[in-house]
C-alpha cells in the first residue's frame, strides 16, 4: 500500500485554475460525488469564486447501473444556476476508464448546454476505455489491473493505493 499526499496536488491545481476566474463571467466548479466533490470543495474554498459550488450524483447515469444496483442513499444533484452558455469545471478524484466522466457529462447536459466543460482530475491512473482526457491533472501514475486508488477522509484527504484482494 502506498499513501499519497493530497494537499500539494490541490495547491497546484488551484494555481492552474485561478486565472480562469479573472473574468466577470466566472466558471462554475462542479464535483462528481463523492471524491470529486471533496476535491471540488477544496478548490472552491481556495479560489473563492463568485459562483456557487455544484455537486453531481451520477448514479442513474452509470452504464454499470444494472450490475451495481441502486444504492439506498442516492441523493439528488445540485447545480447552483442555469448552466447554459457557462464554462463548467468538472472535478473528479481519479480518472480511469472515463465512464464516470461520460456519465457526469450526460447529466450536465440534462441541466442545460454549457459553452465548455473543462475536466480537472486529481489522479490520472491511465487505462482509458473511452476517449476522455483531463484538461488539468494533479498527478499521473500507472497502476496495474490488480490495483486501485481511493480517496479517503472528509476533512483531511489522503490517497491510498491498494492491491485488489
Amino acid at each position: 500500500m502506498t499513501d499519497l499526499t493530497v494537499a500539494p496536488l490541490i495547491e497546484r491545481l488551484t494555481a492552474e485554475l485561478k486565472p480562469l476566474f479573472d473574468t466577470p463571467d466566472q466558471p462554475i466548479i462542479v464535483g462528481i460525488e463523492t471524491g470529486g466533490y471533496l476535491i471540488a470543495r477544496e478548490l472552491y474554498q481556495r479560489i473563492q469564486p463568485d459562483t456557487e459550488l455544484g455537486k453531481l450524483n451520477i448514479t442513474f447515469y452509470r452504464d454499470d447501473f444494472t450490475k451495481i444496483g441502486l444504492h439506498p442513499a442516492v441523493k439528488p444533484s445540485s447545480l447552483p444556476t442555469d448552466i447554459d452558455g457557462k464554462t463548467i469545471i468538472l472535478v473528479d478524484d481519479v480518472l480511469y476508464s472515463g465512464r464516470t466522466v461520460r456519465a457526469a457529462m450526460n447529466e450536465l447536459f440534462d441541466y442545460g448546454r454549457p459553452e465548455k466543460i473543462l475536466l480537472v482530475i486529481l489522479i490520472d491512473r491511465g487505462g482509458r476505455e473511452l476517449p476522455i482526457q483531463a484538461d488539468y491533472i494533479g498527478h499521473s501514475m500507472s497502476l496495474g489491473d490488480d490495483e486501485q486508488i481511493k480517496l479517503e477522509g472528509s476533512e483531511i484527504l489522503t490517497l491510498s493505493v491498494h492491491k485488489n484482494p
